[in-house]
């Protein structure tokens, strides 16, 4: 085989390989974006943990000289991103709040704390009695 045939013969691997990268990449920020606006830290986290070796899937088509893949999986994490950061501080500037879980709803609410003097008790003392006694 020549040195053609077999970068062809990989081409024809290593790019299909990157698109489901880029696809999974995209998935990924756009669950990032949507965590960002339901205030989902630790989803947001998670999704951008799982782009990363997508990103890394998605560069596998750079061995073909295809490197849209990777430019699309980038600028989807970032855009998704910035978008999911735009359209929570317009609900925080509007006062829009998205509804609760059932399970936080269900929590009770912490009682304000108050300060309040400090109080003394007295302690009894009791009587004790000297076992050694002076002779």
């Amino acid at each position: 085989m020549t040195t053609w045939r077999v970068a062809s013969d990989l081409a024809a691997i290593m790019v299909p390989i990157g698109v489901v990268g880029a696809v999974i990449a995209g998935l990924c920020a756009l669950v990032a974006g949507i965590a960002i606006v339901r205030r989902a830290s630790g989803l947001c986290g998670g999704a951008v943990g799982i782009w990363i070796p997508a990103a890394m899937l998605s560069s596998v088509a750079g061995f073909a000289n295809q490197w849209m893949p990777l430019l699309l999986s980038s600028a989807a994490l970032v855009g998704m991103l910035a978008i999911g950061a735009v359209v929570r501080g317009v609900m925080n500037a509007k006062g829009i709040e998205l509804p609760r879980r059932k399970a936080e709803a269900d929590a009770p609410a912490e009682a304000p704390t108050t300060a309040s003097a400090p109080t003394t008790t007295s302690v009894p003392v009791l009587a004790r009695s000297n076992p050694v006694r002076a002779a």
